[in-house]
């Protein structure tokens, strides 16, 4: 069973695991649930199936939901074996109660060791131990997941796939860190498997590698791959190392259509310091350089990552590196806050740095010396409107305008403005959002009316709305004919960020989309 964020992700590790079962394989099923279920109707559902053992993937984000299914789980049916698995219990798990309402927990990769333990169990053998690591697997020896991918989920769903596992680098906030190298599926075998699913109307593949482009001749393969069978509507994701982009890479991604492509480029952070701090290694002067190349050169969607709240970094250093980021042109950027995931050893700097996690999962930081609790809050809410207004490229004319020449101090101060204006995050509507950022414009900043009001117009109309919105109305200095609905079919005179990658934003505010 799988508990995801929303519908329109899928579960790679449940594929994997059924993939590998072997003999066993059309004994499982496969349960996909999301965030919104409840977890007594997660409970009906798995039970109607009258299951001898259930797996459960628990990860940061479900970890608590899973637990409320546990808890029922284990008063309504307590002979059924629960094994457990994945990233948010391989590590400091023998605190955890999650863990300890379990028959048995699987750590790290699970495919052979999952199916080691059924075996076990179904022989009538119940191991002593409960405990049982997973390690690091043969990737050669594992069957690959890709057929276990419906026809609906490559039709309407984010598909997953890998060519590698691993990460050489040794960032200390990330899992991967904890990996001694990196790892390589035999690529003809990933080729045929994507062929297959191309074959079958998959359009969409997001990798999930953490270093996509570290070894040259698996990029070039796979970036060939899929430039020779570009149709429309193709969309690859990959997740990039930021100063490692070579001429023979470039070359082959400058001839894919404009947003047929995306990047995602882990900044993290500018400051050299904060990055030598956590172990973390990039040529600033090669990952600028590249940011521009791809941005004046190629047609693709670069998604850029920076961190609140790293050790010892203050706001001052944060909003130095972002205006340079701003500057570098990304379609996105992710601001996320800094999160204490299990086992990593960003830990070590607690101390030291005074650095405070929420004690409930997702684990993000409250406070650290550099950045008190009020200040972080700030950034909280700096990050959520940030997403909200810049990243969904629904405000590609008056965002600039807000902007200038000074985006963080800019848009801080707009952040908290708009928020006294809306009455806090959760009810950031489009027409709201546009209204409260052409007022800030000009009753706030001063800019003209006229200009500003035909980038407000050009914004709001451009998603094939026909009809001006009702606060440009309002302001009689507004010519009427300037608000002449549009004709049908006039459709946007500019294109926004493709439909995919606003999909596969990483921060993507769905609960917002499904109120709307």
């Amino acid at each position: 069973m799988a508990l995801n964020a929303r519908y329109q992700h899928t579960s790679f590790a449940l594929r994997y695991l059924k993939a590998n079962l072997q003999e066993m394989e059309e004994r499982c099923e496969l349960l996909e649930f999301t965030l919104e279920d409840r977890p007594l109707d997660c409970v009906e559902k798995l039970l109607a199936l009258q299951p001898s053992l259930i797996g459960f993937s628990v990860y940061i984000w479900n970890v608590a939901a899973i637990l409320e299914i546990l808890r029922l789980l284990r008063r309504v049916a307590p002979e059924v074996v629960v094994v457990l698995g994945g990233p948010e219990v391989s590590y400091e798990w023998d605190q955890q109660e999650i863990v300890a309402l379990a028959d048995y927990l699987v750590t790290h990769e699970g495919e052979v060791a999952l199916r080691e333990l059924c075996r076990q169990l179904f022989r009538g053998e119940r191991p002593d131990q409960r405990v049982i690591a997973g390690g690091q697997t043969d990737l050669e020896s594992i069957s690959l997941p890709y057929r276990l991918y419906s026809d609906q989920d490559l039709a309407h769903r984010v598909i997953y796939v890998e060519a590698s596992r691993g990460c050489p680098f040794r960032c200390e906030f990330c899992l991967s860190s904890l990996d001694k190298a990196v790892r390589y599926f035999p690529l003809p075998q990933l080729l045929e498997e994507l062929q297959a699913m191309f074959d079958r109307g998959a359009r969409q593949f997001k990798f999930i590698d953490r270093t996509f482009n570290l070894r040259l001749e698996v990029s070039q393969q796979l970036l060939q791959f899929f430039l020779d069978r570009y149709v429309d509507g193709l969309f690859v994701h990959f997740e990039m190392v930021p100063d490692r982009f070579p001429t023979e890479l470039r070359e082959i991604v400058a001839q894919f259509p404009a947003g047929a492509v995306q990047f995602e480029i882990g900044i993290q952070s500018f400051d050299e310091e904060v990055q030598k701090r956590i172990s973390r290694r990039q040529d600033m002067l090669k990952l600028e350089e590249n940011l521009r190349y791809l941005r004046r050169d190629t047609g693709v969607h670069v998604h850029a990552d920076l961190i609140v709240g790293l050790p010892g970094e203050t706001v001052e250093q944060f909003a130095a590196g972002f205006d340079r980021l701003v500057q570098l042109g990304p379609q996105e950027i992710q601001v996320g806050i800094l999160k204490r995931l299990r086992g990593t050893p960003i830990l070590r700097h607690d101390l030291q740095f005074s650095m405070v996690y929420s004690p409930s999962a997702p684990y993000e930081i409250l406070t650290t010396g550099a950045i008190p609790f009020a200040q972080m809050m700030e950034m909280k809410r700096f990050a959520r409107v940030w997403d909200v207004v810049a990243n969904r490229g629904r405000f590609p004319r008056s965002l600039p305008l807000l902007l200038g020449d000074s985006a963080f101090a800019r848009f801080m101060a707009f952040t908290s403005w708009a928020l006294e204006r809306i009455g806090g995050t959760r009810e950031m509507a489009h027409l709201k959002l546009a209204e409260v950022l052409f007022e800030y414009l000009v009753d706030r900043l001063g800019l003209p009316l006229i200009p500003t009001a035909e980038a407000a117009l050009a914004d709001y109309t451009e998603g094939n709305r026909r009809h001006p919105p009702g606060f440009l109305y309002a302001r009689s200095e507004i010519p009427r004919e300037m608000l002449r609905p549009k004709p049908p079919g006039s459709g946007p005179t500019h294109p926004l960020p493709s439909r995919q990658a606003r999909h596969l934003a990483a921060n993507a505010d769905f609960e917002g989309v499904i109120k709307r």
